[in-house]
């Protein structure tokens, strides 16, 4: 039996963290197993076990959570392949590959003993507590806290203390008296499984007044009186409205309501805790219901349609590389509305119907509903979703239907890349171009390159799908990396939509004043309406103004903590940053100099929206952006709306671009969709491309042909004209020129490198540092610019100085970068204030 085991935590060092195993304990290598690390209890993978001593003195491994791998032979290679290619902790990577962390978060839960009983007897007859050197407050605490823990058999800390208001010390005190025992609960316990519940405590309260309904039928709420409440102190208490209307949902839903379905009634947060300190209302902790599936409305099966010849085509291909069980890579190149989803649900069926597993990723929270209602229409049961939307509870529950074998079709976000299915055969990537699939936080992988890697490791077929590659993507097909195939034409040979251009600088010169919707969309969105056809309208901008100016002193209201505008929020009557979430009320006036002209400059979604209104009243227009949409069911709300024709015109960021299929659209217009192409970014112009293309597919998907109505002030840039004739292969040809005179992806590998601190004088001192370093070391064939202040120069109360570093040799420039931070430890710079980003997406 080996004495010793490597483990991996989730901390931000370079390395992994040797434990003696103690007699009769049996860890596995892929497990999870409990160990103390510094001050605090950490769960850990293991990824050696071993009988070589180490030179200092080791801790002892507390327990071991499984007795079989949580993380198999093959998704152990790939953690470490990631570690060791994006420079990442390896307990980091596999945090981020495992969805259990509600499983091993081992929480503190307290009881009362039968001293503590008695002490609560003796305080109910003499007033006070057992003799004590508590403070008369203290001591009505105590008292509190036993009498909440008598009427329960075990309650957790964080529950107990926010009911009772007890500090930690004193609940130390009342465990050295031994009037409370405390538990630490175990990890067996199936916690990711628990959800919590409000429940009516009517008999309790002496709420009275639940009358019948108006036909008289028992046991269906029509109206609730609640004239007054019945406390334990006997004093009446009037509710007041907020009170009352949480009341009244209770009654009429049964008296039990999950919490989370109670945060869309408009009440403040703070009258839940209220009612539940007046004990009219109790929480408590139920098993957690499967997760239901999407509610999108069915939409027809991709099989009901007659596949077209390049259709069969590209099934006929990925089939063939599936069935040799080696690993291909094929780069499905299809324009908007050409089939692709048929295709992927045509292969993964394929896949199925041999017993064998298949990951289909896509790239926003947003189109998993749509793509999930397409598998559990087709597949039935043998679906699982896996994306960051889920609550702990449900990615765990997905992850575990996975591992059993239940689910052999796996739809999710960049982490579904790691669910554990067993025989993979297949993996898609749709919308492979996407910059979602860079994770912003360690480990910044890219879920893309993961998916090649993982299929390279399984023998298996990667197949990445999309209408607008990306360059590097499709310069890998060119150069037969992948499998190039095509699907050139849309289904039923459905024409691509018209694109008109307009120009608003002439739109300004003719009209005198700046317009948001130009008098072209305005004409084309009246039309359409009168007959009875969907419109959508692109403006990728959250908000209501995205910069507020004072006139007098030219200044910008700037967030406290970036270096960025706050933008205006009409709705909720509020300055928001949109990087940090910081808020602030509304100026009236200047907080630089007093003036009070203040001016909103520029337009946002929700201005969009108001203005469209305004301008098309009889119009029913909803809007799709991240203020309007808080969960999956405010998406698929949206979305049904527009399918089943409740809505007219759809306003939205970019979440309304991608991916979705609705066939009364007939008209898409864009605003501003050219902005970024002033983003100091080298990849400003592909982006804008793909964005263009991307919103232009959505029109003309049904019977009806579709028209696009672009308004830009940049006519004459390529990214623009391209776009408006659809044409990829022009771009990509132009695009690559430019990358190939500056030396960027594809003809070089990129790293982004971040110095960041709160302390402006630490993150100069630091960069200088390395830039000095970086001069006096070698490095031929690595071109590294910098130390420079990042685009955004603070961010988050960090400010940012960062180098970019291009070479063509993958291997040569991880070497360097490893050096670099070998540096900096050895400089005493902490590992979280140096960031590394290889193949960085975002470079601001």
């Amino acid at each position: 039996m080996p004495l010793f085991c490597d483990v991996a935590l989730a901390v931000p060092l370079d390395m992994v963290f040797t434990y003696a195993i103690p007699p009769g304990m049996e860890p596995v290598v892929g497990g999870r197993v409990l160990v103390q690390f510094r001050q605090q209890r950490m769960s850990g993978i293991v990824v050696e076990l071993h009988d070589r001593p180490p030179q200092v003195k080791t801790k002892k491994v507390i327990e071991a959570l499984d007795l079989s791998p949580v993380l198999d032979e093959q998704l152990l290679k790939l953690g470490k392949w990631i570690a060791d290619y994006y420079l990442a902790p390896i307990g980091e990577v596999f945090r981020t590959m495992l969805p259990l962390s509600a499983e091993f978060k081992r929480s503190v839960e307290y009881r009362i003993t039968d001293e503590g009983r008695m002490a609560l007897h003796l305080a109910g007859m003499s007033g006070s507590p057992a003799r004590s050197k508590r403070t008369p407050e203290q001591q009505l605490v105590e008292f509190r806290v036993l009498d909440y823990l008598a009427e329960r058999e075990s309650v957790r800390e964080e529950r107990l203390r926010g009911a009772t208001r007890v500090a930690k010390p004193l609940l130390s005190g009342m465990l050295r008296k031994k009037w409370i025992a405390r538990e630490d609960v175990s990890a067996a316990r199936d916690a990711a499984r628990i959800v919590k519940v409000a429940v009516l405590v009517a008999a309790e309260t002496g709420v009275t007044g639940i009358n019948e309904s108006d036909d008289g039928a028992p046991g269906v709420p029509a109206r609730l009186d609640v004239p007054e409440v019945r406390h334990h102190t006997n004093s009446a208490k009037k509710l007041n409205k907020n009170q009352r209307t949480l009341i009244e949902t209770l009654a009429a839903s049964g008296g039990r309501v999950p919490v989370e379905a109670l945060r869309s009634l408009e009440v403040p947060r703070t009258t839940l805790g209220t009612l539940v300190r007046r004990r009219l209302i109790e929480l408590v902790d139920e098993p957690q219901a499967g997760s239901n599936p999407p509610k999108l409305k069915p939409r027809q099966s991709p099989f009901e349609f007659e596949f077209s010849a390049a259709q069969k085509e590209a099934l006929g291909k990925i089939g063939e590389a599936v069935a040799s069980r080696k690993f291909a890579g094929l780069l499905l190149h299809g324009i908007t509305g050409s089939g692709k989803t048929a295709v992927y649900l045509a292969c993964m069926r394929q896949v199925l119907d041999q017993g064998r597993s298949s990951i289909l990723l896509v790239p926003e929270i947003g189109l998993t509903p749509a793509v999930a209602a397409d598998l559990h229409q087709v597949f039935g049961d043998e679906v699982a979703i896996l994306h960051s939307g889920l609550s702990n509870a449900e990615r765990a529950e997905q992850w575990h239907r996975i591992r059993r074998g239940e689910a052999r079709v796996v739809a999710g976000t960049r982490s579904a890349v790691f669910a554990p299915v067993s025989d993979l055969a297949l993996i898609i990537v749709d919308e492979e171009q996407d910059s979602s699939y860079k994770q912003e936080e360690t480990p910044r992988y890219h879920a893309r390159d993961v998916a090649v890697m993982r299929a390279k490791m399984a023998g298996a077929v990667v197949a990445l799908g999309s209408a607008t590659p990306s360059l590097e993507s499709y310069y890998n097909a060119k150069k037969n990396k992948y499998a190039l195939v095509e699907l050139p034409d849309r289904v039923e040979r459905r024409p691509l939509p018209e694109v008109e251009i307009v120009d608003m600088r002439q739109e300004f010169q003719e009209t005198g004043q700046e317009q948001v919707i130009s008098r072209k969309l305005a004409e084309e969105i009246r039309e359409r309406l009168e007959k009875k056809e969907q419109v959508m309208v692109l403006l990728n901008r959250r908000g209501y103004s995205p910069v507020v100016l004072c006139r007098a002193c030219g200044k910008t209201l700037q967030c406290k903590n970036c270096a960025v505008s706050m933008t205006h929020h009409k709705r909720e009557r509020k300055m928001e940053c949109h990087y940090c979430g910081h808020v602030e009320h509304i100026p009236d006036k200047c907080a630089h100099c007093g003036s009070e002209y203040v001016y909103f400059v520029g337009t946002g979604s929700e201005k969009l929206e108001e203005l469209l209104h305004g301008m098309f009243p009889q119009a029913r227009i909803g809007r799709l952006d991240r203020d309007t949409v808080r969960g999956r069911e405010d998406f698929e709300h949206a979305l049904n709306a527009l399918n089943e024709g409740a809505l007219d015109m759809l306003v939205g960021t970019q979440m309304i671009a991608k991916g979705h299929d609705i066939h009364g659209v007939t008209l898409v217009g864009v605003i501003g969709a050219d902005m970024a192409l002033g983003l100091p970014d080298f990849r400003a112009a592909e982006r804008t491309f793909q964005l263009l293309t991307q919103v232009a597919g959505r029109a003309g998907r049904g019977q009806s042909p579709g028209k696009v109505v672009l308004q830009t002030y940049f006519q004459e840039h390529y990214a623009v004209q391209f776009a408006a004739r659809h044409d990829f292969a022009g771009f990509y040809e132009k695009e690559l020129q430019f990358r190939a005179w500056m030396h960027y992806p594809p003809y070089s590998a990129i790293a982004n490198v971040l110095i960041r601190s709160e302390k402006l004088d630490d993150a100069l001192t630091w960069s200088g540092e390395l830039g000095r370093w970086f001069e006096k070391t070698r490095h031929e064939g690595i071109r590294v610019l910098g130390p420079a202040a990042a685009p955004i120069t603070r961010l988050k109360r960090d400010y940012r100085y960062h180098f970019i570093l291009k070479s063509p040799s993958r291997e040569k420039m991880n070497t360097l970068l490893r050096g670099m931070l070998a540096e900096a430890a050895a400089r005493k710079i902490p590992r979280t204030q140096v960031i590394v980003d290889v193949d960085a997406v975002w470079l601001m």
